[in-house]
């Protein structure tokens, strides 16, 4: 298990830098490998498919649920069997533990359902 899934977002000034390329690796291994990376290291994605629109939407539900709990917010993309999720933190310009945190809950989520198609 993750040890990203015991912690709880943090409220992050705006002075605060984005993570460095070494310890975005490192929180990366925490996470599923299907999280993706972009070339500027400012914000990490992952799609995930379902078999309908009713375990799509109670899915992106349940996304919503943690971002409300840890004040960390995702951009998604919903369609009929897809969500696309991407995670940055905006007040620090790039990524932040938040970013990682989430997607490791995320991930907690997706894998404690019957979900995959």
């Amino acid at each position: 298990m993750s040890t990203l899934l015991q912690r709880h977002c943090q409220s992050l000034s705006s002075d605060t830098p984005p993570l460095d390329e070494e310890l975005i690796s490192r929180l990366q291994q925490e996470i599923d490998t299907e999280w993706q990376l972009d070339e500027s290291l400012k914000q990490i994605s992952r799609t995930l498919r379902f078999k309908n629109y009713y375990q799509t939407i109670a899915f992106v539900n349940g996304v919503a649920w943690i971002a409300h709990q840890q004040d960390h917010h995702p951009d998604l993309e919903v369609s009929y069997n897809r969500c696309l999720i991407h995670f940055s933190t905006h007040s620090v310009g790039g990524l932040s533990e938040n970013d990682f945190i989430c997607a490791a809950q995320i991930d907690a989520l997706f894998n404690g359902g019957d979900n995959n198609v």
